[in-house]
This record gives C-alpha cells, structure tokens and sequence, in this order.
C-alpha cells in the first residue's frame, strides 16, 4: 500500500490536526504572561531561541561529533554545533566545551562516567543544605551506583569549609562536587581546589544556577579553578533546556567527548544545539552584561523587602539568583505557602531547608528566582513590591484567610504584568 500524505498531514496547523494539545498550549501562553515567574529554575527564552527550537533541524539525526558523524547529511548540523561549541568556549573562556548534553543531570552523569568507576567515592552538599539530586541524592543514579559523602552548611546557612576538608581528609574521594541547586551565597572556588589537591581529587563545579552571572561578569568563573565544570542553558543564562560540559583544560577533551557520546547518551537533539548556539551568542552581546547585574541587583532587592517584612532568609541573602525563605518561624510549609501564591499570580516552589523536619513533598522552604522577572524587565523596584506581596500573602496564611489579600495581590501582579508583556 502506496502512502500518500494529505494536505493536513505536513500543512496542517496544530489547532487543526490536535487541538487538544493546542488548548493546552495557549493555556500555559496565558498562564505565563498573566503572573509573575519566580522559580530559580526557570526563565523566558527570546524569540529567536523559539524559531530554532521549531526548525526543520528537528527532522535530522546524528550521532558522533562534528566532522566525525556516523551519519550523512551532517554538512548544516555540522556547522551549528560548531558555532555553539565556540560560542560557549568563548563566553566562559575555556578551553574545550561540549554543547550535547541533553541537561544538566546527563552533564553531571557524563562527568561520572568520565572519571569514576561505579562504588567510587564522592563528596557533595548535601540536598538538604541546597545540593543537587544529580550530585548523588539517594533516589538518583548517581547516589545508587557511587559510595557518598556529604557536607553541609553552618548554623547560619554558610558552607562549612572546615567540614568539606575534614571529610574529604577522612574519606579520600575521587571526586568533589562544588554547587547546588538552593544554596544562595558565592561559593570559595579555591577552596574547594585547595582541598581537591590535598586528596588527590577531581573538582567538578556545576554551575547551573549562576552560569548567567559567570556570563556577565558579575559572578566569579569556576572554570579556570575545576577541573571540570557543569551547566544548563536556560535558568539565568536564558536559553533552551540543556547542558554543557566545559574545561580549561584541553587534555580532558576525548575523555569528556566519549563519555558524553556513546558514554551516556546517543544521538545529538540538534534543534535543541541549534538553540544552544542562539542563546549562546545572545550571552556574548554587551546588553547581557546589564541583564546580568539586574538579575542580581533584584535578587538582592528581593531578599531585602523580605527580610524587612520578618519573613527569614537563608544565610541573611544571597550573591546569585537565588533567595530561601525559610518558614519555620512561620509554622507554614513550604507546599501551603508555594500553592497560596499560585493563587495570587505568584509562582515559587516548595523547598528543603537546612535540618527541616518535613519531607520533600512538604518542606519548610520557599525558593525564589529572579531570572525570568528580570528578562520582561522588571527593576529592583517591582522586586521590592513582589517581596512585600509575598509577606502578605504569608502572613494572611498564617492567620488563615487569605482570600481578600489574595484578590488584592492578583490585582497588582496583573497591574504589573500588563506593563511587560512577555512577547
């Protein structure tokens, strides 16, 4: 049987051929660009990243790297990779990048595979003291098929560098990880080196939630320090979902390349590369220094109102894009409180504290970003009122009624978000 594609098959518009799928795509359209993102993970990727990610570079497949393809037709994708691959050497100046990870957690994987065999040991935040599932959380492959250590944070939410050295001293690891995914102060890169020399160690820093900072100039860069460093492409740096592994050293560079491909992945998703290079090369503009600044300039304006208002901040504030509430002195839960701001256009997520009694589904925390904010233009200003919004909110929530404070703060996030329009 002969198959002959209809009009609709590869003309269709999507309303037409899924309108289910339509209707939930406009929805998600009107949801983000009527409340205000604050969720340190996520941010607003600019038209031409969304024109890549829809290209005919969707239809392609590879695998192998450029030059070195398993498969032909590679001259376009070829070129694309290329382009990302110098871009990202060039914005973090190092010396070797690899732009195919599929995320941040297959960089990090990669980073194992690379240089450890499975039962090695590896010293970590721990996830309660704002690490990373990837970096050898117990429900993660990397904490089932790797022996775990762990530091920790001070009494004021300060890594404790005595206890990473202390440690990893005791313990001998193969690999230290540097980074998180809540931990909101600059971290002591030649610290960490200092210890990681001492035992013997790889430095692998993962960079995720600041690598936009790093991009600006307003966050120091890891990469010159560690040996390896990790990252994603959107949170701060503003681009699609992704991953990158990058080096100063280029020694690492076959060694990193096959652990990638075929080491724990196979083919390259090449409209997400395409999109790399995008938001790569937007990164490299003198515009994204400013955005860069104001990211942390409302961070910092953020954390303020909130402490202002007695809502307690981890470690006081922050040098990132990231503020921890911490709602123990509120007797809420970070689950309560993220779904009462839901409902005045407020998005955050719930999240662990330092020595929080509730579990992961509940938690004690909020965690806040500044990210998306910042890219529709909101100033250190606006921060100040979502801050003092959030106070409200919570204390209502403490008295337990919040429908008036509710009603009147979904009526200044639409005030607000009216005078920046996302697209």
């Amino acid at each position: 049987m002969t198959f002959v594609p209809g009009a609709s098959y590869f003309g269709g518009s999507l309303a037409e051929v899924d309108p289910e799928v339509a209707a939930a795509l406009d929805g998600e359209t009107a949801r983000q660009a009527g409340g205000i993102e604050l969720i340190a993970s996520e941010n607003l990727v600019s038209r031409a990243t969304l024109d890549a990610l829809a290209s005919p570079m969707v239809n392609k497949t590879v695998e192998g790297y450029p030059g070195a393809r398993y498969y032909g037709g590679a001259e376009f994708a070829d070129r694309i990779e290329r382009l990302a691959i110098e871009r990202a050497m060039e914005l973090f100046g190092a010396a070797y990048a690899n732009v195919q990870p599929h995320s941040g957690s297959q960089a990090n994987l990669a980073v194992f595979f690379a240089f450890l065999r499975p039962g090695a040991t590896v010293l970590s935040m721990d996830l309660s003291a704002g690490g990373h599932l990837s970096h050898g959380a117990n429900p993660n492959i990397s904490g089932k098929w790797m022996h775990i250590e762990r530091y920790g944070v001070d009494a004021q939410g300060f890594l404790d560098y005595d206890q990473v050295r202390d440690v990893a001293v005791a313990t001998r690891p193969e690999l230290i990880i540097a980074g998180g995914s809540s931990y909101p102060r600059a971290i002591d890169f030649a610290a960490f080196r200092d210890v990681a020399d001492e035992v013997g160690a790889t430095l692998l820093v993962d960079m995720a939630h600041w690598a936009g900072l790093v991009a600006a100039g307003v966050h120091e860069s890891p990469v010159p320090i560690a040996d390896v460093v990790t990252t994603t492409t959107y949170k701060n740096l503003r681009g699609v979902r992704g991953g990158l592994v990058l080096s100063h050293r280029a020694d690492l560079a076959r060694k990193l390349n096959s652990a990638v491909f075929p080491g724990v992945q196979g083919s390259v998703i090449l409209n997400a590369v395409a999109a790399k290079a995008v938001c790569l090369g937007e990164a490299l503009q003198p515009e994204f220094k400013a955005y860069g600044r104001a990211v942390l300039d409302n961070a910092r304006s953020l954390a303020a109102a909130l402490t202002q208002r007695g809502v307690a901040v981890l470690t006081g504030g922050t040098d990132t894009p990231i503020v921890v509430a911490d709602l123990r002195p509120c007797n809420l839960t970070g689950a309560a409180a993220s779904d009462a701001l839901e409902a005045a256009g407020l998005t955050a997520n719930k999240n662990s504290v330092p020595d929080d009694p509730h579990p992961p589904q509940t938690t004690s925390g909020l965690r806040f970003g500044t990210s998306a904010g910042t890219a529709r233009g909101l100033d250190a200003a606006a921060f100040a009122h979502i801050g003092h919004w959030i106070a409200d909110i919570l204390q209502a929530l403490t008295a337990g009624d919040t429908a008036t404070v509710t009603e009147r703060v979904r009526h200044d996030v639409d005030e607000l978000v009216a005078h920046h329009p996302i697209y």
